[in-house]
């Protein structure tokens, strides 16, 4: 099968062809979202992180910030700086341009103000959209494709329908050649060993194993256990009663098929097949490493539901409650209906043409409202 979309220079493929504008430090947030309003074909991504961070989250910020900016969905990346941050600009604009794409900075404090800023950085951005303008979509087989999958406001439908509907739209991709990348590392806690018994090889089985428990010592040693906060409030009246069962749930979403690696939050996976990134269980953050992974379709399963979207990777809402879907129209994109179909591989064929459809240009619900910009990164350490 195959899919509409933009070729890029180091050979991926967007599905989307936008400017990307990406303030390196949460100071410079306020210039790029005035840059980003001027120049229509800009996309924004925010976040409140690149100052006062441990060194540990500092090189976790600089390489979310790159691979964000390598993501293929972006044709050309102004990075806005202020000057002062800890973040390692020209580390992360000379990382983007590895990529052969277009990378250019402004910064505030060089410049001289936010008025002239966002007037360079608008020119800066004008003309690298009439240059993406130029590119046209061409015909490609979803090996180019790697798929995203997220959950949130999960109730007991998630883990019996939208969640193993999108595994199973993920086995599809990586049967093709193509590849999916998951995370939320807090929902595995308590199905581990089966994600880790599906691992390629037995070390990046034991990288499952590790992860799990470093995110759950984290809260230990914070004096909270995990299994007394999660499932949330939400997820309890959606049914839901322990860690163990959301968990069980939750990694449905990431298919049948072999982990071939795990990789630190902010990384952007090497090769073809499926992947676990560490992340958190927070929706618009884990959605910021799935996209700095290289995602550029992404799905999201909620049996509450939620509005979340990301602002250059089209993000398609499912779920498999019916109640939800007649109530939050505006904001779901699929009803995976599990009585209605025969097999659960059925089901994901409906989410893989949606896909496909998606990836050619079909606009979600989440971009058609805008609902988009602040996503965030995720960082572990005190800060100062």
């Amino acid at each position: 099968m195959s899919f509409w979309g933009y070729p890029r220079p180091d050979s991926s493929v967007g599905t989307r062809n936008y400017v990307g504008i990406v303030p390196t430090v949460a100071c410079s947030c306020d210039a790029a979202r005035q840059i980003s309003e001027n120049v229509k074909g800009c996309a924004l991504f925010t976040h409140y992180q690149g100052c006062g961070l441990t060194p540990p989250d500092i090189n976790l910020v600089n390489r979310t910030l790159a691979n964000l900016g390598r993501n293929p969905n972006l044709a050309a990346v102004l990075l806005v700086g202020l000057g002062c941050e800890t973040t390692d600009v020209d580390g992360v604009l000379n990382n983007i341009a590895l990529s052969g794409k277009p990378v250019a900075k402004v910064v505030i404090q060089k410049i001289g103000g936010t008025i002239a800023t966002v007037a360079e950085g608008s020119r800066i951005a004008r003309q690298m959209v009439s240059d993406a303008s130029r590119i046209r979509r061409e015909e490609f087989d979803d090996s180019k494709l790697m798929f995203g999958a997220e959950c949130g406001g999960s109730d007991t439908t998630s883990g019996l329908g939208a969640n193993p509907a999108i595994g199973a739209a993920f086995d599809s991709v990586i049967k093709n050649g193509g590849s999916g990348v998951f995370s939320e590392t807090t929902e595995f806690i308590g199905a581990e060993h089966l994600l880790a018994q599906r691992a390629a090889s037995s070390k990046v089985g034991r990288r499952i194993i590790e992860i799990t428990e470093r995110f759950e010592k984290r809260f230990l040693d914070a004096k909270v256990d995990i299994r007394g906060t999660n499932p949330g409030k939400g997820n309890i009246e959606g049914g839901l009663t322990t860690i163990e069962e959301k968990s069980l749930g939750a990694i449905a979403k990431g298919g049948t098929t072999p982990i071939q690696q795990v990789y630190e939050y902010g990384e952007r996976p090497e090769g073809r097949g499926l992947f676990i990134v560490d992340g958190p269980g927070q929706d618009s953050k884990s959605l910021t490493c799935l996209a700095a992974a290289g995602a550029n379709v992404m799905f999201f399963s909620s049996g509450l539901g939620s509005p979340v979207g990301f602002s250059f990777v089209p993000v398609i809402k499912v779920t498999s409650n019916p109640k939800t879907y007649e109530h939050m129209k505006d904001n779901i994109d699929i009803y995976v209906d599990i009585t209605s179909a025969n097999n659960l591989e059925e089901l994901g064929q409906v989410l893989f043409r949606e896909a496909l459809d998606v990836a050619s240009g079909k606009k979600t619900k989440s971009e058609v409202l805008d609902q988009s910009s602040y996503n965030g990164i995720y960082v572990v350490g005190p800060q100062a």
